[in-house]
């Protein structure tokens, strides 16, 4: 990529990199992030064993389902939903696995050395991730509201719930 003109700010701009030891492309990444995801903090998380590592751009104060379906009652699957443009996948694509049963629309991934979902695409936000809270890193989750949502009576559920399907919207 060319240079581009930073006119007034240009001094700002290359302090700014020395200071904090940045590439430009990282102080940019850095702006961006900051503008793109205002109010919002970049947890960090993954699976047991490391070979699966994601971040994700959500609040810090996280509202999380906690969902009676057959699966998620196996799993003790809790999770707080957020738009696929919020998350990343830093690394482990090629250790994940995907189960899926009933529609199918429901993308259960998980890792295959250790077992653990981390993250999976839910069925009432199939463009969107829903993130297991207890496999985020430790010291950027300030509050977790939980709520309980009645799987057994999925569609019932999902058309009375407010919310739930526009969770996955930026």
């Amino acid at each position: 990529p060319g240079a581009f003109d930073l006119g007034a700010q240009s001094g700002r701009w290359a302090a700014f990199q020395e200071r904090h030891r940045l590439s430009c492309e990282e102080a940019a990444r850095l702006l961006l992030d900051a503008y793109e995801y205002r109010g919002l903090v970049k947890h960090t998380g993954g699976c047991h064993c490391g070979a699966v590592r994601f971040e994700v751009w959500a609040s810090a104060d996280l509202h999380v389902f906690n969902c009676n379906c057959s699966i998620c009652t196996k799993k003790q699957n809790r999770h707080f939903i957020v738009p696929a443009s919020r998350f990343k996948l830093l690394k482990g694509a090629d250790n994940l696995t995907t189960y899926t049963f009933n529609t199918h629309r429901a993308q259960h991934t998980f890792c295959k050395t250790c077992g653990v979902q981390s993250f999976y695409t839910p069925r009432s936000n199939p463009d969107g991730y829903g993130i297991a809270p207890h496999c985020l890193d430790d010291g950027t989750v300030q509050t977790i509201v939980t709520e309980d949502i009645n799987g057994k009576e999925w569609e019932k559920a999902v058309k009375e719930h407010k919310t739930i399907r526009d969770m996955s919207k930026p």
